[in-house]
């Protein structure tokens, strides 16, 4: 079990170092967003159906956790909030033009700081690197769907 053990530092180490490339304090004007601000956003655009309460159970907080971070985000201009057409007692937070823009720009500036790691690479590394990410987000999706207990077992 070493050797998992070593294996699994040295992800975290690549996982540290990956963080650091993909930093969104290289974004000049994203300033005003906290991490956990993007992080809704990120989350909104991914699914835009989701409302606070929704949001709240993704983000594993309160609901009125939740609501505050969309009350700074509706604040800075990048949520707004209009009534569900399905239930008007529910409030759809799409994003607004400035929030896609932002989040374009974050994209653009990561998959820049990417290929400029990626470019530094032998051609048969960044191979090795796609083959071995596409297996392990395989096996992560597979262990998310399992039965907690069958997870906690193998651990």
């Amino acid at each position: 079990m070493s050797g998992m053990h070593e294996l699994a530092a040295s992800i975290e180490k690549t996982a540290e170092a990956l963080a650091t490339v993909l930093d969104p304090a290289g974004c000049a004007h994203l300033a005003p967003v906290s991490p956990a601000q993007l992080r809704v956003l990120l989350l909104l655009r991914a699914q835009p159906t989701l409302n606070v309460n929704g949001l709240a159970e993704e983000l594993r907080v309160v609901a009125s956790s939740a609501s505050r971070l969309c009350d700074r985000l509706e604040a800075l201009g990048l949520i707004s909030r209009v009534p569900d057409p399905r239930d008007r007692r529910e409030m759809q937070l799409p994003l607004t033009a400035e929030a896609n823009a932002l989040l374009d720009e974050l994209g653009r500036y990561r998959r820049s700081a990417l290929e400029t790691v990626l470019a530094a690479m032998p051609a048969e590394s960044r191979r090795d690197l796609a083959r071995s990410l596409s297996a392990f987000s395989q096996a992560s999706v597979e262990l998310s769907s399992a039965p907690t207990d069958l997870i906690r077992r193998s651990a």
